[in-house]
Formats: structure tokens, sequence, C-alpha cells
């Protein structure tokens, strides 16, 4: 599917049986990065999506799933699928995925309530219907440790556009200006437990999943050499893990932090892979102007900014009239006890998809990351 595919149009979503409305005006955006993703054990995730949103999965996405072993590898290359997988969704592609306050017009299905540790996960397919003619709709997922979220099935809906309704994507100028960046630590919200508390403070979610997908990315750019990224919270995020899953002979390749407002290296200084913005409307990479022989790595826009620019703390609160220089006086956020981690999933994921997969030495990764998890690298 093509980047912003319907022109900044508003649409609703009706039902495929009667035509009733099932959602508020939504407009697209990118598909989340950690749109599937998994995290903890019995942790409260909050809802996926914002308020007016809609993103598409193009990938056939849910149940029915066949396991690896049974699925022929021609098969999968089809699929782009290029290393063994546990299981693949046989599911229709193209399912659509909102917030879900922004659902109208659709009733629960009791009998439908797969998972039920502390929510519905949604395993076993759709457990919201048409409120007007009951035909099953749509899927709600609010599972503990699950991104709440409800999922529109591609064959039970469809798509109308609001007659004079539209948004254009931002510009990264205007993005720039904007400047929503994604905190790299946030308080986690339990179901009580840790020192008494309802929530405990560690990495993000997001920046996981966000640096699960990255890591794949910059190990296919490595073609199996070292890489170097920028000192920094950009290190403190990469650099463990591309040092323990890459040799330490042969010459490094450099990977460098570039986008809108910070410019690429000069073309002297042997950079090899950019880390760029994904455009959290369109889901488009930035690229810099000209051909480039770069590796390009996605980050998703609000992680890249946080990298890229990060926002200056002081050590204590400064006391008297606030200097010109200083932009802020409150003490810096709480920041998690443990090394970073980057999502083992959404890294699984996004590796068996790039050709590179196919090579030995990643197909050998992929196949043992069990040591890897121990070690505390996922």
């Amino acid at each position: 599917m093509p980047p912003f595919p319907n022109g900044g149009y508003l649409f609703v979503f009706v039902c495929a049986g009667c035509g009733a409305e099932l959602t508020a005006p939504l407009s697209q955006v990118a598909l989340p990065v950690h749109a599937h993703q998994k995290y903890g054990n019995g942790i409260q995730l909050p809802v996926l999506m914002e308020p007016g949103t809609f993103a598409v999965e193009p990938e056939p996405w849910g149940p029915p799933w066949r396991k690896g072993e049974e699925i022929d590898p021609d098969e999968a290359a089809a699929r782009g699928i290029h290393a063994p997988v546990h299981a693949l969704s046989y599911g229709a592609s193209g399912a659509v995925v909102i917030a879900p306050g922004d659902t109208r017009g659709t009733l629960l299905l009791p009998e439908e309530h797969s998972g039920s540790c502390c929510g519905l996960d949604g395993s076993d397919g759709p457990n919201m219907a048409c409120e007007a003619c009951g035909l099953p709709v749509a899927t709600r997922i609010d599972d503990c440790s699950l991104w709440q979220a409800v999922w529109l099935a591609p064959d039970a809906v469809r798509r109308h556009r609001v007659d004079g309704a539209e948004t254009a994507p931002l510009s990264w100028a205007e993005l720039m200006e904007e400047g929503k960046s994604t905190p790299p630590f946030e308080p986690i919200a339990t179901w009580g437990g840790r020192l008494g508390l309802d929530h405990y403070w560690s990495w993000s979610p997001q920046w996981e999943a966000a640096a699960g997908r990255a890591l794949a990315h910059l190990l296919a750019a490595s073609a199996g050499r070292p890489v170097t990224v920028p000192d920094g919270l950009t290190a403190e995020v990469f650099r463990r893990a591309l040092d323990t899953l890459l040799p330490a002979g042969p010459p490094a390749r450099r990977a460098a932090l570039v986008g809108p407002g910070r410019h690429a290296p000069d073309t002297n200084a042997d950079v090899d892979i950019l880390l760029v913005p994904v455009h959290p409307q369109t889901g488009e990479s930035w690229a810099p102007a000209g051909a480039t022989p770069a590796y390009l790595v996605p980050l998703p826009f609000g992680v890249w900014l946080q990298l890229a620019f990060p926002e200056p703390h002081l050590p204590a609160p400064a006391s008297g009239v606030m200097p010109d220089d200083v932009l802020r006086d409150d003490p810096p956020a709480p920041r998690s006890p443990y090394l970073f981690r980057a999502d083992p999933e959404v890294f699984r994921h996004t590796l068996v998809r790039l050709p590179a997969a196919r090579s030995p030495w990643l197909r050998e990764i992929l196949e043992n990351l069990t040591p890897y998890l121990r070690a505390g690298l996922f």
C-alpha cells in the first residue's frame, strides 16, 4: 500500500452488511511499529491509536495461523518471509486499527471473550458486532500487556469518504515545529505490586519496539561488519547489542543520525548508514536530497527527534531569575534502573522480512535468540 494513499481525506467506516456507521470520522496515519507488541506481564498499556486516526495493517493478521514447519519455504518467500518463523497468519490483509473510543454502533459479543487474563486478547477473531444487523465487524483488544485497540475486519467494513473534509499531512518543517518527541522513560502501569505502587519507571515500550525494528535494519546494513553509532542516548540504545551481535575484527561501518534540521555528514565522512525519521502520518522515511548509497534505518519520528535533539536538563532546580540559556529547571524524569533492551519479537518480525536474513550469520542469530534474551540484549 503506498504511503498516505487517501490524499488526506477523512473517512468513516460502515458495516459491509447493512451500511450502518461504525466509526467517527478518521484520518489515516502510519501503522505504529508497536501495533502488535506484547510488553511484560500484567502490564496496563494505554490506547494504541490517537483519537480521530486509523492505520492499516498491510499483511495478513489474526486467525487462522499456521505453524512455520507447515509452510513451504517458497510459499513463505512469496509473502516476503526470508527466514523460518514460528507461525504465519492466514487471516485477511488490510485490517484497520482505531482507538476504542472512536467506535460507533457496535456491541461486544460476550461469548467471544478470548483472553480474559485481565481483558480481551482477540485471539479467536472478531468479538464486536454491528448493533444494527449483528454482523461481526471488529476485534477489541484490551488484555494486560497488549495495546488497547479495536481492529476492524477488512471483509466486514467499508470506508466512505466524508464530503468536504480533508486534512493534508504535515510537512517535515511543521513536524519539527510541533516538536512531539517520545520520552525514552515513562511510568509503566501495573496491577499493584512493586513496592506497593501501581506503576514503576522504565524504558518506554515504544522505544523498545522502535529499537527492535531499527536493530534488525542495522544488522542487515552491517553486512557482518562492526557498526558504530553516535555517543549519548543512541549508544545507550544500540551499542551493547551491536557490539555483541557483530564481530570486532573488520573495519567498522559508521551510522549517523540525520533528518530535518540535522544535515547529513559530509560525503567524505565515510558514513554508510543513516538513522532517519519516519513520517508519522504518511509512513515515508526521510531521505537526503539526491541519491545516496547509505542504508536508511527507519525510526519513529518521536523517537528520532529525542535522539537527534535531546532535551537538556539541569542537575538541580535553578533559583532566582531564569537565565536566558536555561530551557527548564525541573529535575529530569526518573530513569529505568535497567540496561536498555530491544523488543525481541519486533526485531524478529522485521529481520525475517529483510532479504539479508538469508545470510547464514543472520539466520544463526534468529535461530538462537534465547542466549541473547538471557544476556538482557532483548
